[in-house]
């Protein structure tokens, strides 16, 4: 069983999560390194001219499987230990030292994540066998390599004025897209707090895998049966009021819960890139909202999925709600900014007269099929030109650094033992 099982991720760059607030009484098994007994402090590993230690190998397998880190066997230990030595050395020859009270403040926040001070953070690991030195040089690691990339990179990962106009689609070519999973969970009266709790645990999620698998299991998004993951889609067509929480995420990332009406959301980033086609920004879209009792029952479904088949364009819609209440269809032309959150999700996953059942209203009782008419354009911004521009250099930071890291990796001379 995991130690923690409520911590927010510290170091985001590095996709490191923290699993739970309060450590309870432990006992994890972990398989040991093959170490011998007597000599902790014999090479393991050899990096060039450093060495990583037996000791070393197993205090960090220790404290990742503390902290539930999916993945933490020996063989990933080792390359993060040796990709370790390698930016250290990278980061030795260009003379970055962090300042022990910048670590002192990395450590600081990475126990108030889980609603720790320090002393009882680092307490609490010792108490489960991690050294507190593991912590800090773990802590003063990514403080460095973050501090070495940005010295080194940042001037060339800047984006011109050019790049941003083409990111927002302002220039007529270029835009920025987002690869997202999501996790759709319905809501209503009863389930409320159950839902809050789990949507909260879902947002500490780490790995790609395992929100694939939440969302198999909990979203009622259609795309449930991908594991949640959704195509390349404009930045643009997102919310305005999404779009800043999605472009400061990186790969890896969960967005906190986002309440929608009768619904909760969850987006995790996979990728993002500037593309050659032009990707507008919208000042009206048309859409239709057909309600159908029964909620998300299978007949429900079924009759939507059979609609569906029927229909070709919105205006087919008024001949299948003749002779019902004028309340079960509504036709909006609308700002984006103005759209339901929830509903404005959906338009965004979806080409001109498609459809969306995900949601209900009426405490879930009732279907909500949603379809896209039409799509005016307009080149105002909903995105800030600071949003896109560091969102581009954060992207394009990483990318340097993991190429750099690369080659390093390429040219070392390397003994495992």
């Amino acid at each position: 069983m995991q130690l923690i099982t409520g911590f927010s991720r510290f170091f985001r760059s590095s996709h490191i999560g923290l699993v739970a607030p309060a450590l309870v009484a432990v006992s994890i098994a972990i398989a040991p390194v093959k170490a011998v007994a007597q000599n902790l402090f014999s090479p393991a590993i050899k990096v060039n001219q450093d060495i990583v230690t037996w000791y070393e190998l197993e205090q960090r397998l220790q404290f990742l499987s503390i902290l539930g880190v999916p993945g933490a066997t020996e063989e990933d230990v080792r390359k993060a230990l040796i990709d370790d030595r390698l930016r250290k050395q990278a980061m030795r020859d260009a003379g970055i030292v962090v300042a022990p009270e910048d670590v002192q403040v990395g450590i600081d926040q990475f126990a108030a994540r889980g609603q720790l001070s320090s002393d009882e953070f680092l307490q609490l690991l010792a108490d489960a066998g991690v050294d507190r030195e593991t912590v800090r040089d773990f802590i003063e690691d990514q403080i460095s390599w973050r501090e070495f990339v940005s010295a080194r990179f940042l001037s060339q990962a800047r984006p011109s004025e050019d790049e941003i106009n083409r990111a927002l689609g302002q220039s007529g070519s270029g835009g920025l897209q987002v690869l997202l999973s999501e996790i759709i969970i319905p809501v209503n009266q009863q389930n409320l707090p159950q839902v809050q709790l789990l949507a909260e645990e879902i947002a500490l999620i780490e790995g790609y895998d395992s929100f694939s698998t939440a969302a198999t299991q909990y979203s009622a998004a259609g795309t449930r049966t991908n594991g949640g993951r959704l195509d390349w889609l404009n930045l643009t067509d997102l919310p305005p009021a999404l779009q800043p929480v999605i472009i400061g995420l990186k790969n890896g990332d969960v967005t906190q819960p986002i309440p929608l009406p009768n619904a909760v959301a969850l987006f995790q980033m996979r990728g993002l890139r500037e593309t050659a086609a032009s990707t507008p920004t919208y000042s009206e879209i048309d859409y239709a909202v057909y309600y159908m009792p029964g909620g998300r029952s299978a007949e429900t479904l079924a009759a939507a999925e059979k609609l569906k088949e029927e229909i070709d364009t919105c205006d087919d819609l008024y001949g299948i709600v003749q002779n019902k209440p004028a309340e079960v269809l509504e036709r909006n032309v609308s700002k984006p900014s103005e759209i339901p959150r929830d509903i404005a999700l959906e338009l965004a996953k979806l080409d001109l007269n498609e459809v969306s059942t995900t949601l209900t209203r009426n405490n879930g009782q009732t279907l909500a099929f949603v379809m896209l008419c039409t799509r005016t354009r307009n080149l105002g911004e909903e995105t800030t030109r600071a949003d896109v521009a560091n969102a581009l250099t954060q992207q394009r930071l990483q990318t340097l650094a993991e190429s750099l890291l690369g080659q390093m990796r390429a040219d070392a001379t390397i003994v495992e033992q």
